[in-house]
């Protein structure tokens, strides 16, 4: 499929919005616009040959004294009728490249064991699975 992909920032609100089907929930204008103004959070978007936003990838760098920064991909999403079309692995692509060109030493992502569809599309974009590890969060209400 034929995507264009921005590279959404400041002043972006209602493309966000515009977007917000895709997002597990209606993206939050306050939330929304904390993270397209700081230059460390990135979210990009596909658009059809018609203009619809089709998908997106949001990432975010962090850097460790001791590591150096290094790009965390933090949410993928795909519209249903546009899946198994290469728009995923496109997003990571272009998260990858973006994440390369800020001089990130690399990127990671984090998925369940289960979910055959992310693994394939992430492998697709070049990641290579580590060794298990186990995730402990903690919930604030």
């Amino acid at each position: 499929m034929d995507v264009e992909i921005r590279h959404l920032g400041p002043g972006d609100d209602d493309a966000v919005g515009a977007a917000g089907a895709l997002f597990d929930q209606p993206p939050k204008a306050d939330a929304s616009r904390r993270f397209l103004e700081d230059s460390t959070h990135h979210l990009l978007v596909a658009y059809d040959a018609g203009g619809e936003p089709i998908g997106f990838v949001t990432g975010v760098e962090t850097t460790h004294p001791d590591k150096g920064t290094e790009m965390f991909l933090y949410e993928l999403g795909v519209a249903e009728h546009a899946r198994r079309q290469g728009v995923g692995s496109a997003l990571v692509e272009a998260l990858a490249a973006l994440a390369k060109e800020r001089e990130c030493h690399g990127m990671w992502v984090g998925t369940e064991a289960d979910n055959a569809a992310a693994r394939a599309t992430y492998g697709r974009a070049g990641a290579q699975a580590t060794p298990p590890h186990v995730i402990l969060e903690w919930v604030f209400e």
